[in-house]
């Protein structure tokens, strides 16, 4: 039996989530945590290799002895969280755990993910909102929301994403299959929600900038698809900050595996 962890982080102070020599990462940090914990090395694998600066309101991670073998404890599940919090920096908190078959993977299990990607609009920048989302202080057409979510639309569906991929990526396979994508308003804030079967590198982030391209006449709505069936990265619009995304629901359709609700695991 593995190990898996829930957990959620601010990525502001991390290079990312996979491990690297040089940079603080997450995946680092739970190396580190779990073998303060256990008291041996283990081995820690995530869901998402997530970007230097992107946060996660729900991250999965498995903990197994190094190599793979098994991890013995006499700690509670619903103590664990608390537990393993006391080796966690303040930035990364884990918030449940349970045992899952051996077969389980985080990340090659999953079914789809959704990422939420949060605008601050206001004239001023707020210091609460450093690192957390992007601040955007012209003004927006009043329809800018409308516009974005109908804009979004063209998104969805199965097909070649190289125009939403940063350039220099090696991925061979560029089809995806997005499930939804909506935006909406609260209060300040405009918020971008975008699920999938997975995502090539920066595609979140350049729909979005595509999307305040959009809201500011840049691009029309009607050329969002053909632009994406160029599969030119050129054709879209910019590329949003990190700081603004978040990786917000990781979904598995396993029924076997106990606390998953609905095909997810998230916090409740």
């Amino acid at each position: 039996m593995k190990l898996l962890l829930y957990l959620s982080y601010d990525g502001s102070a991390f290079c990312g989530y996979q491990a690297q020599r040089h940079g603080n990462t997450v995946q680092q940090t739970l190396n580190t945590a779990t073998e303060a914990l256990f008291g041996h090395p283990c081995d820690v694998t995530g869901c998402s290799r997530t970007d230097t600066g992107v946060h996660a309101h729900m991250f999965c991670a498995t903990v197994t002895g190094q190599g793979g073998s098994p991890l013995h404890t006499t700690i509670p599940l619903d103590k664990m969280p608390s537990v393993l919090n006391i080796h966690l920096p303040d930035s990364i908190a884990a918030y449940q755990a349970q045992w899952v078959p051996d077969e389980f993977h985080p990340r090659y299990s999953v079914s789809s993910k959704e990422y939420i990607y949060r605008i601050y609009r206001a004239p001023h920048r707020s210091p609460f909102e450093h690192k957390r989302s992007w601040h955007i202080p012209q003004p927006l057409p009043l329809d800018a929301v409308k516009t974005m979510n109908e804009a979004a639309q063209a998104f969805v569906g199965t097909r070649d994403f190289s125009a939403c991929m940063a350039s220099g990526s090696e991925i061979a396979d560029k089809v995806r299959t997005v499930s939804s994508a909506r935006v909406w308003q609260e209060g300040e804030y405009i918020l971008f929600a975008v699920r999938a079967d997975g995502f090539l590198y920066h595609m979140v982030r350049i729909m979005m900038g595509t999307l305040v391209d959009v809201a500011l006449n840049k691009i029309s709505v009607e050329s969002i698809p053909e632009r994406l069936d160029s599969l030119d990265r050129r054709r879209m619009g910019r590329t949003a900050p990190a700081d603004g995304l978040y990786l917000h629901r990781v979904y598995y359709d396993d029924p076997d595996i106990p606390g998953y609700q609905g095909g997810a695991c998230h916090e409740t």
